[in-house]
Order: structure tokens, then sequence, then C-alpha cells
């Protein structure tokens, strides 16, 4: 039976396994009605998914924002029709790269690039993502888009195999940037592993295996649960008084010009006479000095401070 669960799990998704799976799965163990999951994974990468429950789920856009950080490897020589693992050789080729010559190129690949999304991705044509054109053997000309990778570091690299460590901005497909690195170099290439490190703050270092989560009673698996308001740790903290904490859970704007705060996106808490300050969700401070509310936690669940549902898609990367 399905209860009202609110928080973020972060999960060590295992190799072979989608992302909804495995969001379905810990859903299945934490007995959670509402779930989502904040950037997918492909069944061939493991690593660091952050699961939203209950409210949540509201604020799952700040992490599908975030940066990210993956450790990839790529295998040099080889093309595959989904440039990755799972696809079908197209064609195969001798490497002569050096490790000087990929330690020359890997700098062309960072700042502002442009990449061409991979057919086999969860973008959207004509209403249809399009791996199910791909899956049918249809190509869509895909038009190459603005992507930031903040740096590639170079781990190893032996026998055609390279091993990167990138953190990005939203957006970068690491496939991608394994066929660009593969074309420079003469050779082709594709990923043969990939695990994502680190979103935002969370750090694949404290998340949990399914397996592990599973050998939990009840009550222990809900106690991994982080709060909500771990998903906004970038935003600045305002507290309200009651008063003013009532106007905003009625969808009204204060005057808040005494704030010493940058404007923008605020994490909003209320006072309570009995307890400290709950989070109640997210308001915007303007340069007038008013702060409106944008997105609160529902009524029903304000008072436990446990805060929609994230679509997801069994899409590449």
């Amino acid at each position: 039976m399905s209860e009202v669960v609110d928080g973020v799990l972060l999960l060590d998704k295992p190799y072979g396994l989608s992302s909804n799976a495995a969001l379905q799965h810990a859903r299945r163990l934490l007995e959670a009605r509402k779930a989502g999951h904040s950037g997918t994974l492909d069944p061939l990468a493991t690593g660091l998914l952050p699961l939203c429950f209950g409210e949540a789920t509201k604020f799952a856009q700040c992490l599908l924002d975030a940066d990210k950080i993956y450790r990839t490897h790529i295998k040099l020589g080889i093309t595959t029709a989904t440039a990755d693992a799972e696809g079908q050789v197209c064609s195969v080729k001798p490497v002569t790269a050096s490790l000087s010559d990929i330690v020359a190129l890997l700098p062309q690949f960072t700042g502002c690039i442009e990449q061409t999304p991979p057919m086999f991705s969860a973008l959207k044509y004509q209403g249809k993502a399009l791996y199910h054109y791909a899956r049918a053997g249809i190509m869509i000309e895909r038009p190459k888009r603005a992507a930031i990778v903040h740096s590639i570091k170079l781990l190893s690299y032996h026998d055609a195999i390279v091993e990167l460590e990138v953190h990005c901005a939203k957006g970068v497909y690491i496939r991608s940037l394994a066929e660009a690195i593969g074309m420079a170099l003469g050779c082709g290439a594709h990923v043969i592993r990939l695990c994502r490190q680190q979103s935002s703050s969370f750090k694949l270092a404290d998340a949990i295996q399914l397996d592990v989560l599973a050998a939990c009673r009840l009550t222990q698996r809900r106690q991994l649960l982080l709060p909500v308001d771990s998903l906004l740790a970038q935003y600045p903290q305002v507290i309200l008084d009651i008063l003013q904490g009532e106007r905003i859970q009625r969808g009204l704007p204060i005057m808040r010009s005494e704030l010493q705060v940058p404007l923008g996106r605020v994490r909003l808490y209320t006072e309570q006479e009995l307890c400290s300050p709950i989070f109640i969700g997210v308001g915007e401070l303007v340069s007038d000095g008013w702060l409106y509310p944008r997105r609160l936690l529902s009524t029903t669940n304000r008072g436990s401070l446990e805060c929609s549902e994230v679509e997801s898609s069994n899409s590449k990367d």
C-alpha cells in the first residue's frame, strides 16, 4: 500500500537497469505514492541517480538544470550506431593516436561547444522521441546545439581506451562528445562505460545501492531520504514570520526590502510557535523589494516538512 512519502533518495544505479526501472523499484521499497527521477541514465550507465518523492518532485527541475560530473571510458577505433557499446558496429579503423595527441586535443572540446544530438535520445521530433525513429531505422536531421563543458580530465589511456572525467552543464551528450573526439583523432570512438559521479552538490559517495536499500527495514529506508529543501541549497534562505508566511502561502507577495540577499530565487521558511522554521517553498525577490511566491509545498504537507511527478523516458544519455 503506497503512502505520501516526501524527500530525495540518492541512488547508485546499477548497470543494465533503466532509470525508470530503478525508480519504480525504489518507489516500491519505500511504499511511496509519487516519484520521479532528475535526469535519465542509460541502462549501460551507472552512478548517481537522485530520486524525488512526493513534494520533492516539484523541485526536481533544479537538478535537471544542474551541472554534472561523469567518468567515462571511450574505446577508440570503433564506431557504433548508438555511439555506445549497445549499438551495432559501424566501422573499425586503426588507432594511431598517442597520449600527447589526446592531451593536445581535449581543450578543443571544453568551453562552449556545438553538439549534434544522438538519434538515440529523448529529444522530440513531431511529438515523438528521436529514439523511436532510430529504432525504426528512420534518420532525422538534427540541428547542432550549444553545450557547455567546463573541464575534461584525462585519467588514463591504455589499449585504445581513454578514461575521462567530464564536468559539464545540462544538455551535454557524453556519447556525442566521444564520437567527436574519435572523429578528431581520425579513428572513431564509442562509449563503453559511463558513470555519473556528481549532480549539483550531490555526490555518488553518498548514494545507496538498490540491494542495500532492499535489505533495510521500511523505517530505515525512509530515514535515508534527504529533506525536500536539499534540492535548493544553491538558493539563499529567507525566514518569514507567521503572518508573512500565511500571506505567502495564500499566493500573495510581501514587501521585504530589508533583505540582504541577492535578487532572484530564494528558499522560504516560516516561523512556528513551538518548533524550528519549516520549509514552505521557493520565492523570488525582485528589484522593488517585493517577495513573490513561485513554487510552494502543498498545504497538506507543509506542516511535516515532507514535501508532481517528473516525466521519465527510456532515452539514451
